[in-house]
Protein backbone atom coordinates (compact mmCIF):
# COMPACT_ATOMS: atom_id res chain seq x y z
CA UNK A 1 0.00 0.00 0.00
CA UNK A 2 1.34 3.56 -0.66
CA UNK A 3 1.42 6.40 1.53
CA UNK A 4 -1.13 9.55 0.36
CA UNK A 5 0.49 10.90 -2.51
CA UNK A 6 3.18 8.51 -3.79
CA UNK A 7 2.65 6.82 -6.62
CA UNK A 8 2.63 3.01 -6.85
CA UNK A 9 5.04 1.62 -9.30
CA UNK A 10 3.91 0.05 -12.51
CA UNK A 11 3.18 -3.31 -13.11
CA UNK A 12 1.04 -5.30 -15.04
CA UNK A 13 -0.18 -7.21 -12.38
CA UNK A 14 -2.93 -4.63 -11.46
CA UNK A 15 -3.81 -3.67 -14.74
CA UNK A 16 -4.93 -5.38 -17.64
CA UNK A 17 -2.80 -5.14 -21.12
CA UNK A 18 -6.02 -4.02 -22.97
CA UNK A 19 -6.65 -0.88 -20.40
CA UNK A 20 -3.21 0.06 -20.62
CA UNK A 21 -3.15 0.06 -24.60
CA UNK A 22 -6.66 1.50 -25.16
CA UNK A 23 -7.28 -1.68 -26.51
CA UNK A 24 -5.70 -0.82 -29.29
CA UNK A 25 -3.35 -3.52 -31.90
CA UNK A 26 -0.28 -4.73 -30.61
CA UNK A 27 2.47 -3.21 -33.49
CA UNK A 28 4.51 -5.76 -35.42
CA UNK A 29 7.87 -7.44 -34.19
CA UNK A 30 9.45 -5.49 -36.87
CA UNK A 31 8.02 -1.96 -35.82
CA UNK A 32 10.88 -2.50 -32.62
CA UNK A 33 12.54 -5.56 -32.06
CA UNK A 34 13.55 -6.79 -28.87
CA UNK A 35 17.27 -5.46 -29.44
CA UNK A 36 16.66 -1.85 -30.68
CA UNK A 37 18.08 0.57 -28.05
CA UNK A 38 15.81 3.56 -27.06
CA UNK A 39 16.73 6.90 -25.26
CA UNK A 40 14.88 10.07 -24.69
CA UNK A 41 15.25 12.72 -27.56
CA UNK A 42 17.06 15.98 -26.27
CA UNK A 43 15.42 19.07 -24.70
CA UNK A 44 11.57 16.93 -24.45
CA UNK A 45 9.12 17.62 -22.29
CA UNK A 46 7.23 14.86 -20.38
CA UNK A 47 3.49 15.03 -22.49
CA UNK A 48 0.88 16.47 -20.06
CA UNK A 49 -1.34 14.13 -18.65
CA UNK A 50 1.21 10.92 -19.26
CA UNK A 51 0.06 7.93 -17.90
CA UNK A 52 2.18 6.40 -15.32
CA UNK A 53 3.41 3.86 -17.88
CA UNK A 54 4.39 6.48 -20.09
CA UNK A 55 6.32 7.93 -16.77
CA UNK A 56 8.27 5.36 -15.79
CA UNK A 57 9.09 4.59 -19.47
CA UNK A 58 10.36 8.23 -19.25
CA UNK A 59 12.33 8.04 -16.00
CA UNK A 60 14.14 4.76 -17.33
CA UNK A 61 15.16 6.47 -21.24
CA UNK A 62 16.17 9.31 -19.23
CA UNK A 63 19.53 7.83 -18.20
CA UNK A 64 20.56 6.28 -21.74
CA UNK A 65 20.00 3.48 -24.21
CA UNK A 66 18.43 1.05 -23.55
CA UNK A 67 16.83 -1.74 -24.71
CA UNK A 68 13.23 -2.84 -25.72
CA UNK A 69 13.52 -5.91 -23.48
CA UNK A 70 15.38 -4.27 -20.63
CA UNK A 71 12.34 -1.44 -20.68
CA UNK A 72 9.89 -4.23 -20.55
CA UNK A 73 12.09 -6.03 -17.83
CA UNK A 74 12.31 -2.91 -15.50
CA UNK A 75 8.44 -1.71 -15.83
CA UNK A 76 7.49 -5.48 -15.80
CA UNK A 77 5.18 -5.05 -18.13
CA UNK A 78 4.30 -7.28 -21.60
CA UNK A 79 7.07 -6.57 -24.55
CA UNK A 80 3.79 -6.16 -26.33
CA UNK A 81 2.36 -3.09 -24.57
CA UNK A 82 5.86 -1.76 -23.70
CA UNK A 83 7.00 -1.92 -27.91
CA UNK A 84 2.92 -0.13 -28.03
CA UNK A 85 4.36 2.74 -25.88
CA UNK A 86 7.54 3.12 -26.94
CA UNK A 87 6.64 3.23 -30.58
CA UNK A 88 3.53 5.79 -29.49
CA UNK A 89 6.56 8.10 -27.66
CA UNK A 90 8.61 7.75 -30.79
CA UNK A 91 6.49 8.88 -33.07
CA UNK A 92 5.74 12.00 -30.98
CA UNK A 93 9.25 12.69 -31.62
CA UNK A 94 9.85 12.40 -27.98
CA UNK A 95 12.23 8.74 -28.48
CA UNK A 96 15.41 8.31 -30.09
CA UNK A 97 15.79 4.56 -31.72
CA UNK A 98 18.81 3.27 -32.32
CA UNK A 99 18.78 -0.25 -34.62
CA UNK A 100 20.65 -2.84 -32.63
CA UNK A 101 24.29 -3.57 -33.06
CA UNK A 102 25.06 -6.56 -35.38
CA UNK A 103 25.90 -10.05 -33.93
CA UNK A 104 29.69 -10.25 -33.73
CA UNK A 105 31.54 -12.14 -36.38
CA UNK A 106 33.71 -15.60 -35.18
CA UNK A 107 37.14 -14.59 -35.13
CA UNK A 108 39.84 -16.77 -37.62
CA UNK A 109 40.69 -19.93 -35.56
CA UNK A 110 44.60 -19.79 -36.97
CA UNK A 111 44.50 -16.03 -35.92
CA UNK A 112 43.95 -16.75 -32.44
CA UNK A 113 46.20 -19.60 -32.08
CA UNK A 114 48.74 -17.42 -33.44
CA UNK A 115 48.54 -14.91 -30.58
CA UNK A 116 48.19 -17.64 -28.15
CA UNK A 117 51.01 -19.29 -29.02
CA UNK A 118 52.99 -15.61 -29.19
CA UNK A 119 51.53 -15.29 -25.28
CA UNK A 120 52.82 -18.27 -24.46
CA UNK A 121 56.53 -18.20 -25.47
CA UNK A 122 56.52 -14.38 -24.70
CA UNK A 123 54.96 -14.86 -20.60
CA UNK A 124 57.04 -19.05 -20.61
Amino acid sequence: MTAHGEEAPVSSELVRSYVITGGRQLPSADALSLHTLVTLAPDRQLPLNAKPEVRAIWELCAGGYLSVAEVAAYLSLPVGVTRLLLTDLADQGHLLRRAAPPPAQAADRALIEKVLHGLQTRLA
